[in-house]
């Protein structure tokens, strides 16, 4: 979809500088060599110099007329999804992205349509009506260039469904539509770690916890207002980096200066954190925000050694203590890159069971739903391989014996800060008594455990995808 009104603001900003966007044709061929999906085995220099290292989602696309900046553009389930920010001040020099509103309204708008297509993304018919529901939805989120809503799911995709706007000047326009019936409110706090770990000396392992608070409102009225408080252990690890959703109408300045940028002192703010808000009639996420949490929530070691043509392996899993032991799943996966398929595997685990997946180059670990009294669990095995074929998973950074184990677990009603709702600390000012349900939990997310007996790259391109 293209904004003339945007393209005349962009020309006015930069004058004579302004590189005018290019046919739809032109620019989806400039960007997929951009993101080099065409024409990636010539080299380029203005693209694939080692100095020009893209470190974000954000790309300067080269077309016939210009050099088109900045360019926000990422890939999720086969699709790629982009826009064309319109940068406020002139381009020239660039300014830092911190400091281009725009960027931060793309990205919204483009999750937001990533939230709306993706879970049809595994039925082709599905997701193609989908699409082509995109531009009147689109009409309605982002009208005239500028997103008034990123919540795609929420709108309606018929015109012929569309309500009258609210005749209640009170009611703020994220509040598409009033709720009829018992007032009930949802919230679920969920927290995700990522983590490196190296089990070397020269190394530092490296973990961070992010959460997002979700909150789901059907209350009565076209403005009702909810107070929502997030408390914190005695000893638990302050919140940072705190981001609040627009419908958030005061917060406490002390709560959005803590940073993760900063060390630690005495004086953070530590909470509780109180959110006074307007709810959307959606799902919507409230907040997000980042944690130093002391120690990564399961401690591992994995050693490969290759002797002749058998790999030798040996992994150790310890859950701390402080970590609640009740999962809902739990199991580490071991890929073997750049080999045939498992030809012989022999093994001993002290819990669970191992499985050889179907193509045979990766092994599942299915630790359960428990660890043991011990908190400690072990897998020993001897592993050879026949002749590669070229299904087999190939990669260009685990290579010899570069390798890792990769976890994947959900905790439910668990948070690694101890971050928690209070029901009754959550205020409605409705009639009514609502019913309010909170729930938590932590989630893995590209939890890496690397072979401490070959050197590990100390940031893995998958970390932060």
């Amino acid at each position: 979809r293209r904004y003339p009104t945007v393209e005349i603001r962009a020309e006015t900003f930069n004058g004579s500088t302004h590189v005018p966007v290019p046919s739809d044709s032109a620019f989806l061929k400039a960007l997929l060599f951009e993101l080099r999906l065409i024409d990636d085995h010539i080299f380029v220099e203005h693209r694939d110099t080692c100095t020009r290292i893209n470190h974000s989602s954000v790309y300067s696309v080269r077309t016939e007329g210009g050099d088109l900046w900045p360019v926000l553009a990422f890939q999720k389930s086969g699709l790629i999804y982009a826009c064309l920010p319109l940068v406020e001040e002139t381009l020239e020099p660039r300014p830092p992205l911190l400091t281009v509103h725009g960027l931060s309204q793309g990205l919204a708008l483009l999750l937001g349509i990533v939230d709306y297509i993706s879970p049809s993304r595994k039925n082709e018919a599905e997701m193609s009506a989908k699409i082509g529901q995109l531009r009147n939805l689109l009409i309605q989120a982002c009208p005239l260039g500028t997103p008034l809503n990123t919540n795609i799911r929420s709108l309606n995709s018929s015109f012929d469904d569309i309500q009258e706007m609210p005749t209640d000047e009170n009611q703020p326009a994220w509040r598409s539509n009033t709720y009829k019936g018992k007032p009930q409110v949802n919230v679920c706090i969920t927290e995700k770690v990522k983590c490196m770990q190296y089990d070397k000396r020269d190394v530092v392992d490296m973990w961070q916890v992010y959460g997002a608070v979700n909150c789901k409102c059907d209350i009565e009225g076209s403005a009702p207002n909810v107070t929502l408080t997030l408390n914190l252990p005695t000893n638990g690890p302050p919140l940072q980096d705190i981001v609040v959703h627009h419908c958030v109408t005061s917060v406490d300045p002390a709560m959005l200066m803590s940073s993760s940028a900063e060390p630690l002192d005495d004086s953070v703010y530590n909470g509780p954190y109180k959110f006074p808000f307007i709810p959307p009639s959606d799902s919507f996420n409230l907040c997000y925000y980042t944690s130093q949490v002391p120690v990564p929530p399961i401690l591992g070691c994995y050693q490969l050694i290759e002797e002749g043509s058998q790999l030798k392996i040996t992994v150790n899993l310890k859950l701390h203590e402080s970590v609640k032991n009740s999962f809902e799943y739990c199991e580490a996966r071991i890929p073997f890159f750049n080999r045939g398929p498992i030809a012989q595997l022999e093994y001993k685990v002290s819990y669970g069971q191992l499985d050889l997946s179907r193509e045979k180059s990766l092994l599942v670990w299915v630790i359960g739903q428990k660890f043991p009294k011990s908190l400690e669990v072990s897998l020993t095995g001897n592993v050879s391989f026949g002749t590669a074929g070229k299904e087999h998973p190939t990669d260009h950074v685990c290579t010899g014996n570069t390798a890792y184990v990769k976890l994947y677990f959900r905790i439910p009603d668990f948070t690694l800060t101890g971050c928690y709702v209070d029901q009754h600390s959550i205020q409605i000012f409705v009639p009514g008594k609502p019913k309010i349900t909170a729930s938590r939990e932590l989630i893995s997310s590209n939890y890496y455990i690397w072979n401490s007996k070959a050197p590990a790259p100390m940031v893995y391109k998958t970390l932060f995808d």
